[in-house]
């Protein structure tokens, strides 16, 4: 029996996979850049030193790229962890009924000793009556 997730929550379960997959692909896809851009080509270009700084330049920008990418990875974990952590309401009712067992049978304990305590009282004072009433010393 598979549990329905209110809609703002599937809205947010969708968004974070949506973000997860963005933040992978633009990893892997700056990678990919780099890995092309490390290739050494063809000896024979013209500007040798001028390609070589734009390529590391376009290095570089890639890296931050996939910096970026993991620091929003780091903040989707961080927002599912909470996001769990503040949904996980299926353990606190299972604590919850948990507990209110507990304390239902301690509460059917105690009211069967002080029914119990109760009779013993009614019927020490009906003896204690009906000696009263049948003592010669009243």
């Amino acid at each position: 029996m598979q549990r329905s997730l209110p809609q703002n929550k599937e809205a947010l379960l969708k968004s974070y996979t949506t973000r997860l997959k963005e933040d992978v692909k633009s990893m892997l896809e700056n990678f990919e850049e780099i890995i092309k851009w490390a290739k050494v080509e063809n000896e024979s270009q013209l500007n040798r030193m001028t390609q070589i700084e734009q390529d590391t330049f376009e290095m570089q920008v890639r890296a931050a790229n996939i910096v970026r990418a993991g620091e929003s990875l780091m903040k989707l974990v961080s927002d599912i962890k909470q996001y769990l952590i503040l949904n996980d309401f299926p353990s606190v009712n299972e604590a919850i009924t948990q507990n209110s067992k507990l304390f239902r049978t301690k509460q059917q304990e105690c009211d069967q000793k002080l029914m119990s305590l109760r009779d013993d009282i009614a019927a020490d004072l009906y003896d204690l009556e009906d000696e009263y009433f049948t003592s010669i010393y009243k």
